[in-house]
């Protein structure tokens, strides 16, 4: 069997980075190391021995736990390509062991003998004179056991069992819809069509028409242009296009994927509406057989809100103060649009209405910003924020290093000359990749007295690429987007905690796991920031300091209306799961619930945003969506704290004193204690509304 845990003997590489060779990867590799991974921790799981001394459990469960880092990994590697180079036959094994794995996972959470030797380490802290990384992942397993139906008896448990598996199948399902659905939309343009678009826009377009036509030989196009509905290709198009008509059609094809309102031809046939209605009721099936009510409950008994209520009385208060400040911003639009004509605008006229109103305000025009954040001056002034807020260093490695396609860069972290951990960057939308973006905490920090690993991630995005001889030329938002992953790298890589279960992002309340992202947000759009991470791709010069000044001023731009979009989402979410819906059609009509009391503007009827909601119906965002919100509160709290250092005047918000502080409380403590301790030692008190309402513009 070929073996993809190969350690390289190159003296460029540290063993403990475990670095995977992806050219010899194919789809059947790693399904086959994720089957044999199975099978010894199966057996290993199968012959645990009964003991009454809790050294000898420990002894067994750090055992068990390394043959479960060697699964995930070796199921990592699958997951993530085919995330990142879906294909028919990598799909196809990555789908084929989710029903096993999903076996095993509650298998595991329903093993009395497991739960017995962990009860008995918990009665045994003392004794065994546990750290507060063990304490605190025991006590995290323990609770992880009750949610796994543990104390259930042997129908109910393989009728959880049943489910657990079921829902993997149907989460994949509904992100392969989604991924189908978006791929199957290719609309040649007309010359008339490509009016106001921008140079980097219809550079885009070309690159997406050059791609159809290498992917479609036989079809002969008229047009060099093609519109797709991957995200950059999508707002070059909707933000700029004067043609509203295309505008429209784009619009419904983008917000009518995956669903039985599909626009186009092709892209029908991936409905996600019968997956939805299956996968809610069989959370809410999961919820009953635990004991509680409803699915919301199973999913907050993990977080730090403690009931629905809180969350929801949460979104509603934020929603009260955006309101007004959405109200306006729809009342600008619709003025604007008068001007030009429109008897009334529409949903697919915001975009384009806003980029004109961006640049009647401030001066401000999103593509012209483009040359001035070119992706390799944004990473080297993002390293640099990160070296002067935290002490780490950043180190790019090519030529030997394995990757699973050429775009894909890595990086090792250093911190005082040491090696803590490496990080692998795929920024650019491609076909074949899902969209957004995200971290993946691939491979956690781990040491024990047989295996020592470091941390190992992935930042995967969807950004505008290289065309011809320039590189990537970011927009803004996509600036942000990479700040924000980077906040969820470093929250990975800076760990101290030794013990995978609870370093790094591991064992993190889902409600804070945003907090370091969005909190890293905030050094993007400060001045100081921007002037680290922005220079012409051509000319080298920084961005005026009119544009600077302008951008600064712009970070609050409908900040009304995108505040409500997010708390629609977070109560959607929180509702849909919080009761039983037996129907598509109850979830339609729950959208439109939320949608009539949160939201300003009304989409069409044929609108099915939820038919791509990933986060919550194949991502772990379930009943946790207001988690955005929710951490951004205390991201905003956070970075007051930077605001308002003692040492403003010579390090302005990069003050190395208060970002050793965050690093020490928050970052390197990872999951080890709750996530409300540690905010608390970082801030010296509880969290407080007032510093997100400034940092979104809600205080007049």
């Amino acid at each position: 069997m070929t073996d993809l845990n190969i350690n390289f003997t190159h003296s460029a590489f540290d063993p403990r980075l475990h670095l995977v060779d992806f050219h010899k990867t194919d789809a059947n590799t790693p399904k086959a190391l994720v089957e044999a991974d199975l099978k010894n921790a199966s057996e290993f799981l199968d012959n645990l021995p009964t003991t009454d001394d809790p050294k000898v459990a420990l002894d067994v469960i750090q055992q068990f736990n390394r043959l479960n880092l060697q699964l995930n990994r070796s199921f990592g590697v699958l997951s993530h390509l085919n995330s990142v180079v879906s294909s028919t036959d990598i799909r196809s094994s990555h789908h084929e062991v989710l029903p096993a794995l999903s076996a095993f996972s509650t298998k595991t959470g329903q093993s009395l003998p497991l739960y017995q030797l962990y009860k008995l380490i918990a009665d045994n802290f003392d004794t065994l004179g546990a750290d507060t990384a063990t304490r605190r992942a025991v006590e995290l397993a323990l609770q992880g056991f009750t949610l796994s139906g543990v104390a259930l008896d042997d129908d109910k448990k393989s009728r959880f069992a049943d489910i657990s598996s079921q829902l993997s199948t149907l989460s994949a399902k509904f992100s392969d819809n989604v991924l189908d659905a978006t791929t199957a939309f290719a609309l040649p343009l007309t010359q008339e069509q490509l009016s106001g678009l921008t140079d980097s826009g219809l550079a885009l377009l070309k690159s997406a028409g050059d791609n159809y036509k290498q992917t479609h030989p036989n079809t002969v196009l008229a047009t060099d242009y093609v519109a797709t509905l991957d995200v950059p290709m999508y707002l070059a198009v909707m933000q700029y296009a004067d043609d509203r008509a295309l505008r429209e059609t784009l619009y419904h094809a983008y917000n009518t994927r995956a669903s039985s309102e599909c626009t186009y031809e092709a892209g029908k046939g991936f409905d996600n509406g019968p997956i939805m209605s299956q996968i809610l009721a069989l959370r809410q099936e999961k919820a009953k057989l635990l004991g509680f009510d409803d699915y919301t409950q199973v999913s907050l008994a993990t977080k730090m809100a403690n009931d629905k209520d809180e969350v929801a009385d949460f979104l509603k208060n934020l929603a009260s103060h955006a309101t007004p400040f959405a109200k306006a911003d729809l009342a600008d639009l619709q003025i604007l649009g008068k001007t030009l004509g429109m008897d009334k605008v529409k949903p697919w006229d915001i975009p384009y209405l806003s980029e004109k109103i961006r640049l009647e305000k401030y001066n401000l025009n999103s593509d012209e910003l483009r040359p001035y954040f070119p992706l390799p001056v944004v990473l080297g002034g993002l390293f640099e924020i990160i070296g002067k807020l935290f002490g780490v260093t950043f180190k790019e490695r090519t030529g030997e290093v394995p990757r699973w396609h050429d775009e894909v860069q890595f990086f090792e972290l250093h911190e005082n000359d040491k090696l803590i951990g490496g990080l692998y960057l795929d920024l650019f939308a491609r076909t074949g990749k899902r969209g957004g973006a995200w971290l993946s905490g691939f491979q956690e920090k781990h040491k024990d007295s047989k295996t020592e690993q470091l941390p190992v991630g992935f930042i995967v995005g969807n950004f505008s690429p290289a065309v011809g001889e320039l590189p990537s030329l970011l927009t803004f938002d996509e600036v942000t987007t990479l700040f924000h992953e980077f906040g969820h790298g470093l929250h990975h890589l800076l760990t101290k905690i030794t013990l995978s279960d609870v370093a790094g992002i591991s064992g993190v309340e889902w409600d804070a796991v945003e907090l370091p992202s969005q909190f890293m947000e905030n050094f993007a759009i400060d001045k100081d920031g921007i002037k680290l991470i922005s220079r012409h791709v051509h000319t080298g010069e920084p961005l005026p300091e009119d544009k600077l000044t302008a951008l600064v001023n712009a970070k609050n731009f409908q900040s009304g209306l995108q505040t409500l979009r997010q708390i629609e989402f977070g109560l959607f979410d929180l509702r849909v799961h919080g009761q039983a819906l037996g129907t598509y059609e109850d979830i339609l009509a729950m959208q439109n619930e939320v949608r009539s009391e949160i939201a300003v503007i009304t989409p069409p009827a044929n609108n099915r945003f939820a038919n791509t909601f990933s986060h919550i119906f194949a991502g772990g965002y379930a009943s946790g969506y207001y988690s955005y919100k929710w951490a951004e509160l205390l991201s905003a709290d956070a970075f007051g704290k930077f605001e308002t250092n003692p040492n403003l005047d010579q390090h302005g918000v990069f003050d190395p004193a208060t970002g050793e502080r965050f690093k020490s409380e928050i970052l390197q403590m990872g999951g080890s204690r709750p996530a409300k301790d540690s905010f608390e030692s970082f801030m010296g008190r509880g969290a407080n509304i007032d510093a997100l309402l400034r940092h979104s513009g809600f205080v007049k």
